[in-house]
């Protein structure tokens, strides 16, 4: 079959001609049965030498990379295709029968197959029943497939298997998180479409039928209180946008989105003095894991990691204006393929918009009577991912200081838990009657190919303590920066410390800035947990990226995900706790730093039925970078203000002077 190649930047994303392309040449090639199913079709993207090569006139190949298995017998293949040949690269088949195992993320069209296999399964229908639920009610009942974990189980080993919960409804639009059955686990072998294992505990809770539901009928008198509140810019938005590629306020980057990441952010420099200076190279956020804290029969598996076994970008929302995004909105429709390998179009699936943030800078100097303030904005690009019951957005912002800010957003449906009458639930919290919600943890681990000033760089931890009381501080106010170099992938593993503020700071030690040092950024941590769970356990094992908040690695393109490639029914092991076993020299050199971050969930009353947002993030700011403030050249008037009616002003009345008017 001919090549279809569309005229591209060579990191923007596969267009639709190019996902059907890829995927009839694969199929061509190594003649593929009509069994086959494709998970992961994406860019597979040049690194920063072959870029280095493209700018300076050289022609890359468009290269696809499609994951394909076999459904009939569990037979899975990550094939290159080669688009401007019309080749297939490379086809290799993995070996996902041997230790330590691990399986391609679970495909839509698999998670429409189990509801029917649990509800034909005979063991089930009878353990359900011993719960209250009726014939009558197994129509209606909602399965939940979840991926499965792992714990050396027989039917574990090697199989593509999830675990299946259930949930009672009386009417397809009940929220049935309120009424979880509980001792109730079904696993289901997706090969073979059969229940291999079904745990029926000797307890038995009732069902919860209280009803909390959240649709807009349970809410037919909503305040009315609430005055409209609109975002204009009647001139239009600050950014350009061309194809892929943004400019915004000395910003410069390019939007990509893979079916597992989803949104990210390529080429990220920000002009200075008219010239373009590199700091991120890629970002974006490889992994996030839910691990939970309950251990009975329907939750001591439960450790989703949403992005390996599932895939953010597949499950990315449409946006819609005036709810997710607000304001002047630019939408990036997503090229996407579907598990058959169809090419079709994730509508709006990024958000980017402008928004106000405050106070960029101030200062009033009563003696000379000089006020100068000046507004900050932010560009914001996002995009929202519903995985289950939790929907998470990941919000970029860019400020006009030179600041980078990563900001995931928690809020959706918590898992629940049923709990008898006059018993308490002592594994969370009770968010309702006869209700429990699990306590359990979020983790998110972004990955930062940093460029700082375009070469190689180093990263060193700086933290704070005071000096000893001597000849050099007779008052004992002094205190010092101690500063360590991460010189090896081992030196890098570690936590953050708010007592004693540690950071750290991404230098390019072969360029000096305006003070003879070298120009840097430093990641900002937020308070932020590490993984509870004991570091033997099984999900400690396959999510030992959350055990540290700091990874740096030398840059292999092998290397893209926390996790490593197939978290998904995998035994441990991969991923960063594996990379840094290499240590390699990490001294300047191409690095990338790696960040865990998170949130400790203990459920409660106000989490239910949907959760109020929770927040979770780091900031990359620049230490060294500019010369100055660079936001000193921003117009005075850039905002208008809102007129209050309670306060009328004479002509007279400026403001100058006191601040206060009688």
């Amino acid at each position: 079959m001919d090549a279809v190649v569309a005229v591209t930047h060579p990191l923007d994303p596969l267009s639709l001609d190019e996902i059907a392309s890829a995927v009839a040449i694969l199929k061509d090639r190594q003649t593929l049965a009509a069994t086959f199913r494709f998970p992961i079709t994406r860019l597979e993207e040049p690194t920063k030498a072959d870029l280095a090569a493209y700018r300076l006139g050289d022609r890359l190949p468009r290269l696809a990379f499609i994951l394909a298995i076999d459904i009939s017998n569990g037979e899975t293949f990550e094939g290159v295709v080669d688009l401007t040949a019309g080749t297939v690269s490379s086809y290799i088949r993995l070996p996902l029968d041997e230790l330590p195992y691990g399986q391609p993320p679970i495909m839509l069209c698999e998670f429409e197959t189990v509801e029917g296999t649990v509800k034909s399964d005979p063991r089930w229908i009878a353990a359900v029943k011993k719960r209250g639920i009726t014939d009558e009610d197994i129509p209606l009942i909602q399965i939940d497939p979840f991926s499965s974990g792992y714990f050396g189980r027989e039917f574990e080993k090697g199989q593509r298997i999830v675990r299946a919960v259930s949930y009672w409804r009386e009417d397809i639009r009940d929220n049935g998180y309120a009424h979880p059955i509980e001792g109730v686990v079904a696993v289901v072998d997706l090969i073979t479409n059969r229940v291999v294992d079904l745990v029926d505990d000797e307890k038995i809770i009732p069902v919860p039928r209280k009803k909390r539901n959240y649709g807009r009928e349970t809410f037919p008198e909503p305040r009315a209180d609430l005055t409209p509140l609109h975002i204009v810019q009647p001139q239009g938005p600050s950014f350009t946008v061309d194809g892929w590629k943004v400019e915004w306020q000395n910003w410069s980057f390019r939007v990509g989105f893979t079916p597992r990441e989803g949104l990210v952010l390529h080429e990220l420099g920000i002009k200075d003095q008219g010239r373009l200076r590199p700091v991120v190279f890629r970002a974006s956020v490889t992994e996030m894991v839910v691990p939970y804290a309950d251990p009975t029969a329907n939750h001591y598996w439960k450790s989703a990691f949403d992005a390996g076994e599932y895939g953010l970008g597949r499950l990315a929302n449409c946006l819609e204006l005036g709810c997710d995004c607000l304001g002047h909105i630019h939408y990036f429709d997503v090229p996407a393929a579907d598990d058959f390998g169809q090419p079709f179009i994730m509508k709006n699936a990024i958000c980017m918009h402008e928004e106000d943030y405050g106070i960029l800078w101030k200062h009033y100097e009563f003696r000379n009577g000089i006020f100068e303030v000046r507004r900050s904005r932010r560009l914001v690009i996002s995009f929202f991912a519903t995985v289950g019951n939790y929907d998470y957005g990941f919000y970029w912002y860019l400020y006009q200081d030179g600041t980078i800010q990563l900001e995931a957003k928690l809020t959706g449906i918590i898992q629940t838990a049923a709990v008898a009458t006059g018993e308490t639930y002592p594994w969370g919290g009770m968010v309702d009657d006869n209700l429990g919600g699990p306590t359990h943890q979020h983790f998110f681990n972004a990955r930062l190919h940093m460029d700082v000033d375009g070469g190689d760089n180093t990263v060193t931890e700086h933290e704070f303590v005071p000096r000893p009381w001597g000849e050099d501080n007779p008052y004992g106010n002094v205190f010092d920066t101690k500063t360590r170099v991460l010189k090896r992938e081992l030196d890098s593993p570690a936590l953050a410390n708010g007592e004693t503020g540690r950071y750290w700071k991404v230098s390019n030690p072969n360029i000096q800035n305006s003070v003879g040092k070298a120009p840097g950024y430093k990641i900002v941590v937020m308070p932020s947990p590490v993984m509870l769970a004991q570091q033997d356990s099984t999900v400690a094992q396959r999510g030992g990226f959350a055990k540290n908040h700091i990874w740096v690695t030398a840059f292999d393109a092998r290397e893209k995900y926390a996790s490593g490639d197939y978290p998904n029914v995998h035994a441990g092991g991969d991923g960063l706790p594996g990379y840094i076993k290499q240590n390699r020299k990490i001294e300047n050199a191409d690095v990338v730093l790696w960040h865990s971050f998170g949130h400790t969930h203990v459920c409660k009353p106000e989490d239910f039925p949907i959760m109020p947002v929770e927040y979770a993030g780091f900031t990359l700011k620049p230490n060294g970078f500019f010369a100055s403030n660079i936001a000193m050249d921003l117009p005075p008037e850039g905002n208008g203000h809102s007129v209050d009616n309670r306060l009328q002003l004479s002509p007279d009345d400026t403001g100058s002077g006191s601040c206060c008017h009688t």
